[in-house]
């Protein structure tokens, strides 16, 4: 399954309220921070990259959690590196889907150094990614829309600091 089908198949269109209340909520953002580069409190980029950051995050949470249908049921799997075991036993169905959450905050990552305006260590990718991460999990598991596990903080948490790493590596060699 390429990418464009995971999207599809994952994602359901956005009703009339849910794009009502993005919008809503990314014209509040645009404001604020127009409002803040005219006052010279961040850059244009700084601001570019947030709100690109938001529209990113905006369409994760949809796919992982908002646009999915609830089931009644909460599931869970609270065996860490589950994953990895079926992928040692020969899964690789289970190593593309590692693969793909590895991917999935990548590019929240490669953002962060342009919203917070300088070169991030690592290890702030990582505690940021896994923060994005447990909010998308723990809503799966509130409103049963999908399956919390700890492999996926894990793994979108690396995602997010390999982002995190390329772009302040780049920033450093003044490439971006």
């Amino acid at each position: 399954m390429d990418l464009y089908q995971i999207f599809i198949t994952h994602n359901r269109a956005w009703t009339i309220r849910e794009i009502i209340c993005f919008s809503i909520l990314f014209t509040i953002t645009a404001i604020i921070s127009f409002e803040l580069v005219r006052r010279r409190r961040i850059a244009a980029s700084q601001a570019a990259a947030g709100l690109l950051l938001l529209l990113f995050l905006g369409v994760v949470f949809a796919s992982t959690v908002f646009t999915r249908n609830p089931t009644g049921i909460r599931r869970y799997e609270l065996e860490l590196f589950w994953s990895w075991k079926a992928v040692y036993r020969g899964s690789r169905e289970m190593l593309k889907e590692n693969l793909l959450n590895m991917i999935l905050l990548f590019p929240a990552g490669l953002l962060l150094p342009f919203v917070f305006h300088r070169r991030m260590p690592w290890w702030k990718g990582l505690l940021i990614g896994l923060a994005i991460s447990g909010a998308i999990e723990t809503c799966q598991l509130v409103f049963c829309r999908g399956l919390f596990e700890w492999d996926d903080i894990v793994h979108n948490g690396f995602g997010c600091m390999a982002g995190c790493m390329l772009s302040s590596r780049l920033k450093r060699c003044e490439v971006i």
